[in-house]
Formats: C-alpha cells, structure tokens, sequence
C-alpha cells in the first residue's frame, strides 16, 4: 500500500515493537496528526472473545468525560410527549410512521444515532433489514430504545458513544480530536476502556485483550500496553 511522505515520516517516531503506555501512546497520536483537518482518534480493541456466541457479545455505551468532538445527528423514534421531550432536548429528527417511510422510499440516513421509545419499537422494527447493516438500529443495551427518549438524545449530544464486537472480535470507537490533546485524550480512553473491561463476559476465558491501537485519522497506529488496563 502507497503511503504519502507526512504518513512515512510520522511512523518513523513509532516503534512499531514497542507497547506505549497511554499517556506516551496518546503523545505520539497527537504528534504524528499531520493532517490540514482536526483528525479523529479512534481506539481499535481486539478482544478474546468469539462474537459468534450469544454469551460472548461485548456491546455498550459510555458517555465520555470530553466527548467526541463530533456533533451527532439524533433521529427519535416517539409520540405525544416523549416526542415533545425528545424535541426539548435537542433531537434532529423526531416522528413515527412518517420517517419510517421517509427511510424506505428515499433511503434517507442524513443522521448518526437512532433512538426508540419501547411503544415504537413495533415499527421500527420493519427497519431492521435497512438501519441494521449500518450499525444504526436502536438497542436496548446501547441505551438506544429507552422510555426516556429525551434523557438519552441529552447524553448522546455529550459526548455518548457505543462500543459493540465487529465480525473479527475488534471495538472501533472514536475517543475525540487530536485538538483535544494528549491529557484529555487519555481520560477518553480511561473511560471507555474502562467500561469495555468490566463489560467482560463470564463465558470468556484467556487473555481478555489481545491488542490494543490508538491511531488519528491519517496517522500511523499506535499500540497500547493492554496488560496494564485490566
């Protein structure tokens, strides 16, 4: 794979071998952002885990003491005053049948997180097939399908984030800007790393986390001593 001279120059300053502590991995992350734009930075966490079994599922939310520095699009899924309350707070979009439409006959997705009261989950889940294969589907355990719709578009406009398993065992979750900084940076990680360990499954045996890689937007990654986050 080509990669441009900012990319080869910023891998020199990373020892690929070598497994950073958080502090000195989320330096390096800041360091080596050489973009024109304010890069995201993502934390990328394989897990001992099989996703394949039911009881070896690892998904949840956290809200992040910094946030992500993106702006999420909320569409709410509601009626009467849960709908209003959704409103209050702040959702981008809020409706019942007439946005389930709008999403089947115009493939509409202008937003980043669906939310559901449990009364509307009976239409909802006519989206299954569309909202599903992009991650967007309203969960009970992402906090995402909840009887205080407006509570959750307020923590989702914090700074909220869902982790959950892809096919091959790994956690993609942005943890913030590189204008953040390294220190706030590091608090994001403490968080959300935090609450992928205690999300550990009873069934998992082993080593619980096999790797662990911070990486900006264009950056190179970086590893992260995993041993010292359990």
């Amino acid at each position: 794979m080509f990669r441009g001279k900012k990319y080869q120059d910023a891998s020199k300053q990373i020892d690929r071998a070598n497994l950073y502590d958080t502090t000195e991995a989320m330096d390096l992350v800041v360091k080596t952002a050489a973009a024109k734009f304010d890069e995201t930075v993502e934390l990328h966490v394989k897990l001992g885990v099989d996703s394949r079994h039911a009881d070896q599922q690892v998904r949840g939310a956290i809200v992040l003491p910094h946030g992500t520095g993106k702006t999420q699009r909320v569409l709410v899924f509601a009626k009467g005053d849960k709908a209003e309350a959704a409103k209050a707070a702040g959702a981008d979009f809020v409706g019942e049948m007439d946005l389930v439409e709008k999403i089947q006959k115009e493939n509409w997705f202008d937003y980043d997180v669906v939310v559901a009261s449990p009364d509307m989950m009976g239409v909802v889940g006519r989206l299954g097939k569309v909202l599903g294969p992009k991650g967007l589907m309203p969960s009970p355990k992402a906090g995402t399908v909840t009887p205080d719709v407006a509570k959750a578009v307020t923590e989702i406009k914090a700074g909220k984030v869902e982790y959950r398993l892809d096919k091959t065992n790994i956690i993609h979750c942005p943890i913030g800007k590189v204008s953040f900084g390294a220190e706030k940076l590091t608090e994001n990680f403490n968080a959300l790393m935090g609450a992928i360990v205690k999300a550990k499954p009873s069934a998992a045996k082993g080593q619980y986390i096999r790797s662990c890689v911070v990486a900006s937007t264009m950056g190179p990654g970086v590893k992260v001593n995993g041993a010292k986050l359990m």
